[in-house]
């Protein structure tokens, strides 16, 4: 017979992939994205395709090749030319459309030299022309275009501050639309008079528009004078690049160089549309686990902020869970989702999710029947090969019978590498998807 471990987890790994699979960004694009006739139906949108004199194709995120073979599929030879950035191994065979691998999390010359093509492409766009852009996570590092005053190194060593200071991700994106020519409506900018239909995976909690990707085509509602409030909030005016906070300190006040706003033109010919979010993945992971028999309980409420805080709520959960009984007589599985942030100290190697698995596994040690994985929809956790971790009661012992101790992996942010020797890493590949994390709690 085999062990309520062994059966937990590969009931755990089934939900996992099953929202995932929820989450097809090709699916979702079909599903809002359709042709009839002489028409083009985006939404609730339409759009007269004999008016248009030409369709361009541009995007960036980890979802933008799929999405952007989804498009093809539908318009065929209608579209006239387009360019897609995505990261590297986040593939899909496309016909008309140019794909461009770069890099993510952090941008390279390959983002740069990507986004340049976009740039000409976008200045050909005239007043007939429709502008179909494909946003997606990841698309903030993907699509670059540092303003002149800062060097892309200089924006490199930006980003890595921010993403390892701990930074949430309306702030670190805040400030990356204050040093660019792309995001925080800009693309938008770059595009009018032009029509521009942008579908949009979101991968923020709350789906706001202005954060995904950081807005290319969307209103932007932060300034200069916050992006300086955030880098004194995380302690890093002495190690951002000097020509990082002179830009910004010597563009405080003064208008030039800032996002456009809500009420600017160029966002009067947009149509921003989410084609699909988090919760469908939750949704997705639900239907599964009521297949499997669990008695299911959906947390609408995103888990970001603090990797620790994010830990303990879901410790206490299955405290909880175990306190109470399970009355039903049902396996109870908890499914929740959301972002949360790691503040780097140490040298190893891991992500928020493995971070956040290992907290689990030292607050959930001893405990009987239980399984937690903590996982990213697209296959990455931070710069490795899988996309979280999976843990129960028993992994802390085990990893003791190795020699292994679980806070000292902690300290140094090394997660990978403990859950590479306890064999609790979830490898999915690149999945072409990007909506967030999934953490599943099941109780047995």
């Amino acid at each position: 017979m085999k062990s309520k471990r062994g059966l937990l987890q590969r009931q755990g790994l089934k939900i996992f992939k099953a929202g995932i699979r929820a989450v097809d960004p090709e699916k979702l694009v079909k599903k809002c994205f359709r042709k009839e006739i002489n028409k083009l139906h985006v939404g609730e949108k339409v759009y007269p395709l004999d008016k248009i004199r030409r369709i361009i194709v541009v995007g960036a995120g980890k979802a933008s090749a799929r999405m952007a073979r989804a498009v093809e599929d539908i318009l065929k030879g209608e579209i006239h030319s387009g360019v897609v950035i995505t990261k590297h191994g986040y593939l899909a065979k496309l016909r008309r459309i140019k794909l461009i691998q770069a890099g993510h999390p952090v941008p390279d010359k390959n983002g740069l030299r990507g986004t340049e093509k976009i740039i000409r492409l976008l200045k050909t766009a005239g007043k007939k022309d429709l502008v179909i852009c494909l946003i997606s996570g990841g698309g903030s590092s993907l699509l670059v275009s540092p303003v002149k005053q800062v060097s892309l190194e200089d924006k490199r060593k930006t980003t890595d501050l921010l993403l390892r200071c701990g930074a949430e991700i309306r702030e670190i994106n805040a400030i990356r639309k204050h040093l660019s020519g792309v995001k925080g409506g800009n693309l938008a900018k770059i595009v009018y008079p032009a029509k521009v239909c942008s579908l949009i995976l979101s991968d923020v909690a709350g789906d706001r528009l202005d954060v995904i990707a950081s807005g290319p085509t969307s209103a932007d509602r932060s300034n200069f004078y916050q992006c300086l409030k955030i880098i004194r909030k995380y302690e890093l005016s002495r190690k951002i690049p000097y020509s990082v906070i002179h830009y910004l300190k010597t563009s405080l006040g003064k208008g030039k160089g800032e996002t456009p706003k809500p009420r600017s033109r160029f966002f009067r010919k947009v149509q921003n549309l989410i084609i699909g979010s988090n919760i469908e993945a939750l949704r997705g992971c639900e239907k599964k686990a009521k297949r499997l028999g669990f008695k299911t309980f959906l947390l609408s409420k995103p888990m970001i902020g603090d990797n620790h805080q994010a830990a303990r709520k879901l410790i206490n959960l299955v405290k909880k869970i175990r306190k109470q009984g399970r009355k039903s007589g049902l396996p109870v599985c908890v499914i929740c989702g959301g972002e949360t942030t790691v503040k780097v100290t140490g040298k190893g190697l891991g992500g928020r999710n493995q971070e956040l698995a290992l907290l689990c596994a030292i607050g959930i040690s001893k405990i009987k029947k239980v399984f937690v994985l903590s996982g990213s929809t697209d296959g990455t956790d931070g710069s490795t090969d899988a996309a979280g971790a999976f843990c129960d009661g028993n992994t802390v012992s085990r990893a003791e019978h190795k020699g292994l101790g679980a806070e000292e992996f902690l300290k140094n942010n090394d997660s990978y590498h403990f859950f590479k020797k306890v064999k609790g890493l979830v490898k999915t590949k690149p999945t072409g998807t990007n909506v967030m994390d999934i953490h599943l709690v099941l109780v047995g």
